[in-house]
């Protein structure tokens, strides 16, 4: 007498019951003891990670056994599986399986279950089948209203986005954090794309791939589409958006990467809306790079280098054809001297520097006072947007007709999208940090003595003579080969410490200069 061949099937709904929970391995073992104590032989297992929802052809484990069985035609098998649950959780397509099995000729058992070919028996496996689906439907419904109501908490709940990565926190949960090198990575990419540093996505994609250790998709190499799917993320300025739970722009408990401002920017970028991005290398030798410009014809200068006698020599000249100075070269260290020398002229007297220290006092104060008022400002706004979406809202409850329903969401998406920009600007208005003799300092420094900070030796002085040109020269310095500088217009701080302007002329001009100076 031949001795029955079984084949195991065991199944899980996730890798994660797999590795935890030993599901695979325990449903194996049952299954084992089962048919030895039937004496069958135990010919293959085949597993599966899948859910039980949806068709049988799906789950990778299901078609090699079916394809096992199509292999030996002739071989009759038995067909063991732990419980119901894991044959299907899908009433019809927990039939068609069955019908499969049939056409093959091999026959089911079950641990838990009695097959009956009867038609009473088909009528208690229709139950059983049945109420597999409505247990899987129902928990999907209990996972979908709990991930649903942890978002609207501002909790992200799907996989961790490119540069974040999840970390359990007492009382909250797992959420969101910065994922270094990876965040710093993505945040250049973004900071990039939408200075002009990369002009296109196409770069932005070599930037990543640059990077061994970022994640890569299809045989090691990122698709350009994953490049897109990372650029027009909202997660990544701190806020979350969901088509599936009605969620737009709402703020979540995560830290931003980036601002709003530089994600408008590089959605601009990808639609065509900016102009062109300014030269990505002005000059790192070069201090008037942009900033001395021919004076016979008001174009600005280049810059280049030259090789003679055994070194490199950095010249300015004129390019612009047709120019009376085209091509005549001008020394870097002739032409940074002489406007040197106009900086050294920019020296207030004592008297003058008192003054300017009562209105920087009074530039604090009104920082403060300005401050407050954008935030209360900004509050009353926020609470006119949320009157305007609570009655948008109204209005789908009431429509009348279903063509309306999407012109009010997407009213309500871009109030949203409103508030969140509101609240971003709110956080930028915060009121000076830091004491106000802190803040002084500095300003105090750089105008009683602009000349000490434009002599700075070492590799940032390129860098703070841009610095010193930027705020002391309201225009660009026009430079002849023969004559020299001819004097640019002062910034109106310096003009201010020699002669006693209009009080209220003076604060204007001093208080965008401190806010030029602190963002330097």
């Amino acid at each position: 007498m031949n001795t029955p061949k079984a084949i195991i099937y065991c199944r899980v709904s996730s890798k994660g019951q797999e590795t935890d929970g030993h599901g695979l391995e325990s449903q194996e073992t049952r299954c084992r003891q089962y048919a030895k104590a039937k004496g069958y032989d135990v010919a293959a297992v085949f597993p599966d990670t899948m859910t039980g929802g949806g068709s049988f052809m799906k789950r990778p484990g299901m078609v090699a056994l079916l394809s096992f069985l199509d292999a030996q035609p002739n071989e009759k098998f038995v067909i063991i599986f732990d419980d119901l649950k894991r044959f299907a959780r899908d009433r019809e397509f927990h039939f068609r399986l069955r019908q499969a099995f049939r056409d093959r000729q091999a026959r089911l058992e079950c641990l838990n279950f009695s097959f009956d070919e009867t038609p009473e028996g088909e009528f208690v496996e229709t139950i059983f089948a049945a109420q597999g689906q409505l247990e899987r439907k129902q928990n999907a419904r209990q996972v979908s209203q709990k991930m649903k109501a942890r978002m609207q908490s501002g909790y992200f709940v799907h996989r961790a986005p490119v540069g974040y990565r999840y970390e359990a926190q007492k009382g909250r949960g797992k959420i969101l954090v910065p994922n270094a090198p990876l965040s710093d990575i993505i945040r250049e990419a973004f900071e990039g794309y939408a200075s002009g540093r990369f002009q296109t996505q196409a770069e932005v994609k070599r930037f990543f791939e640059g990077f061994t250790y970022f994640p890569h998709l299809k045989k090691g190499r990122l698709t350009q589409q994953r490049v897109t799917d990372i650029l027009t993320h909202p997660i990544y300025t701190g806020h979350i958006c969901s088509e599936n739970y009605g969620i737009n722009w709402l703020k979540g408990q995560h830290d931003p990467l980036i601002s709003l401002e530089t994600f408008d920017k590089v959605q601009e970028r990808r639609a065509g809306k900016v102009k062109a991005p300014k030269r990505k290398n002005i000059g790192d030798t070069f201090a008037l790079r942009g900033i001395a410009c021919c004076a016979a014809c008001d174009v600005p200068l280049r810059s280049s280098f030259t090789r003679g006698n055994g070194g490199q020599y950095a010249y300015y000249l004129c390019q612009t054809k047709g120019c009376e100075a085209y091509g005549k070269s001008i020394k870097r260290d002739k032409i940074e001297g002489d406007v040197g020398e106009i900086i050294k002229t920019l020296q207030p007297n004592p008297s003058a520097i008192r003054m300017m220290t009562d209105m920087f006092r009074q530039i604090w104060e009104a920082r403060r006072a300005q401050a407050a008022s954008a935030k209360t400002e900004a509050k009353k706004e926020l609470s006119r947007i949320d009157k305007r979406i609570d009655a948008l809202l109204g209005r789908i409850v009431n429509a009348q007709s279903d063509a309306i329903v999407p012109v009010y969401e997407g009213e309500i998406v871009a109030l949203e999208r409103g508030k969140a920009i509101l609240a971003e600007q709110m956080q930028k208005q915060a009121e000076p940090k830091g004491s106000f003799e802190e803040k002084l300092e500095p300003a105090i420094m750089f105008l009683a003595s602009p000349w000490k900070i434009w002599e700075t030796p070492g590799s940032a002085q390129v860098n703070l003579r841009r610095l010193v040109l930027k705020l002391a020269l309201k225009t660009r310095i026009k430079y002849c080969r023969n004559d020299g500088a001819r004097t640019p217009e002062i910034a109106f701080p310096f003009k201010s410490l020699g002669v006693v302007s209009d009080p209220k002329v003076c604060f204007g001009a001093l208080e965008q200069f401190l806010f030029e100076l602190n963002c330097a």
